[in-house]
């Protein structure tokens, strides 16, 4: 009895250590077994995922979390693992998840059609924009163009306005000048009593369709002379007349390019009877004219009708003359 008690106190604990390695050894070979099969998994779900990110296609719900079904997996082993340690009886069910289905090249071929058909229809809306706005800039260039035609048309017809109300200003000048002025044969002469420089003047004569004073010969300028007098008296003015030499000195010439023939020079008084001539000119009343280079304009006095030289850019007095 003691001898079988001691065969047992040996034989057992030896059979018990050998069932428990070959228990450890098995769970071993299948950890490393199910480790192999999760790491393919995850290889071939990646591969997936960058083939979807190349193609562009969207990822599909069982792609989303490959790493959370490895992480279910190896909870469910583990707890399997912890179950067969405890020596439970009832066998856990392993959750199997199907993998994803990789793309054929008939989806690819089928998601860049979809594509192209997309950009073509934009390409579409384009054309058909492009299209309208051809047709408005059409629109607006025989708008502009029929603009331009009415503001030619009205250029030129503002342009024979003015042109007709200058000949009428000239008509109405020639005729003021007539009515109100003095006339001598195909002559009117008409004072005007604003101030102004000898250029200004002749342009104003020329707008009311005359020009500036030309007397030619004694006839005119004695005709002058009485209405200048009567106009101004009994004041002495200087009133422009048409008369220059600003070509070359001592070449005078009218307004409208003759030379002057005629002139009617101020003089000096003479000495009386039995005084002694005197060399040295009148203070009040030089000999004209005597300006030289500086007056190059003529100014006929309003008393005696005598002419005076003057700088053309003084402001005078000024008489036009109108054709009759």
């Amino acid at each position: 009895m003691r001898a079988a008690w001691l065969l047992s106190a040996l034989v057992v604990p030896q059979l018990l250590g050998f069932s428990h390695g070959a228990r450890g050894a098995e769970r071993e070979w299948e950890g490393g077994w199910g480790g192999a099969q999760e790491e393919e998994r995850e290889r071939e779900a990646l591969m997936l995922k960058h083939l979807q990110e190349a193609l562009g296609l969207p990822a599909r719900r069982g792609d989303q979390n490959p790493e959370g079904n490895s992480e279910g997996r190896g909870a469910w082993a583990t707890e399997e693992d912890g179950q067969g340690e405890e020596g439970e009886e009832e066998p856990t069910p392993t959750p199997h998840v199907s993998p994803s289905p990789s793309p054929t090249p008939e989806d690819a071929i089928t998601y860049i059609l979809g594509r192209l058909a997309g950009l073509d229809a934009g390409l579409h809306q384009v054309h058909v924009r492009l299209h309208a706005l051809d047709t408005r800039v059409a629109e607006l260039t025989r708008g502009l163009r029929q603009l331009r035609e009415v503001a030619g048309d009205t250029r030129d017809a503002v342009q024979a306005l003015q042109e007709a109300q200058s000949r009428a200003e000239r008509e109405h000048g020639r005729l003021e000048g007539c009515l109100k002025g003095a006339r001598l044969g195909h002559k009117c002469f008409l004072l005007s009593r604003d101030f102004e420089a000898q250029a200004a003047a002749q342009a104003r004569c020329v707008a009311r369709g005359g020009s500036l004073a030309q007397p030619a010969d004694s006839r005119q300028m004695e005709t002058l002379t009485r209405y200048l007098r009567a106009a101004l008296a009994p004041y002495n003015w200087p009133v422009w007349l048409g008369v220059h030499d600003r070509r070359a000195e001592g070449l005078y010439l009218f307004e409208n390019g003759q030379r002057v023939s005629f002139f009617a020079w101020h003089r000096a008084p003479s000495p009386e009877p039995g005084a002694r001539p005197s060399a040295a000119p009148h203070p009040l009343s030089p000999n004209q004219p005597n300006g030289g280079v500086l007056e190059n304009c003529v100014a006929q006095a309003s008393d005696d009708g005598s002419w005076w030289d003057h700088d053309c850019d003084r402001r005078l007095y000024y008489v036009c003359e109108f054709p009759y």
